[in-house]
């Protein structure tokens, strides 16, 4: 593109079906400054949550244009030494999300110290249209490499209701699954890894991945 990219997307941005805004936000743009997409101007916020069915979420995202994207070399991806996360609860109790960081720890302290669990309650207009819940959960390499995972609750009146104790001790596990698939990118970030590979520069990239979703 000529100019740098200044996008407003408004919508769901927290869904059981596509990868959520936060942990796009906290994997994918790591991967996208290995390739040297990087910045003050790379920057992805939200500005409202959206839950399925009403949505009503908005989210910002700021692109800088680069001539040439750089080889990359990830074949060794560390050792997991910390975990972040994000429990986001709209239009419900906020008193949803420490139940689900608190049994999302359960889980987790059991293998790792440094686990910091962010709780977010969005109010008002910030909050969309539609009640719901989520987490989303990040590890972090020695390497800097990024692995996520991520569960969010069912859209209102579509089947039973998700506990939020099962969907933070659901999601620490999905973690776990991602950290034992290995790989310096997660299952998510695969095939945009692949994509930048393949539109870089005749120079070689490598990287290692785990077992191949069916979309990558």
């Amino acid at each position: 593109m000529k100019r740098p990219l200044l996008v407003v997307l408004r919508g769901v941005t927290n869904d059981q079906v596509d990868p959520s805004v936060d942990v796009l936000k906290a994997t994918a743009i790591p991967l996208l400054k290995q390739f040297g997409i990087d910045g003050e101007s790379l920057e992805l916020k939200i500005v409202r949550r959206g839950m399925p069915p009403g949505g009503g979420g908005e989210v910002l995202f700021s692109c800088p244009i680069r001539r040439v994207l750089k080889p990359i070399l990830l074949t060794d991806p560390g050792k997991i030494k910390r975990i972040r996360g994000m429990a986001y609860s709209v239009r419900v109790s906020p008193q949803m999300a420490n139940r689900i960081v608190d049994s999302a720890r359960s889980v987790l302290n059991r293998f790792l110290p440094d686990i910091y669990i962010y709780t977010d309650h969005m109010k008002g207009a910030s909050s969309g249209k539609s009640p719901g819940f989520g987490l989303s959960l990040v590890a972090e390499t020695t390497n800097g490499t990024f692995l996520g995972a991520e569960m969010a609750s069912r859209p209102q009146g579509q089947g039973t209701a998700v506990l939020p104790e099962d969907l933070g001790r659901d999601c620490a596990r999905l973690l776990l699954e991602e950290i034992y698939r290995g790989g310096c990118v997660d299952s998510t970030n695969q095939s945009l890894a692949l994509l930048l590979m393949t539109l870089g520069q005749q120079d070689v990239s490598k990287v290692l991945l785990g077992p191949l979703s069916p979309y990558t």
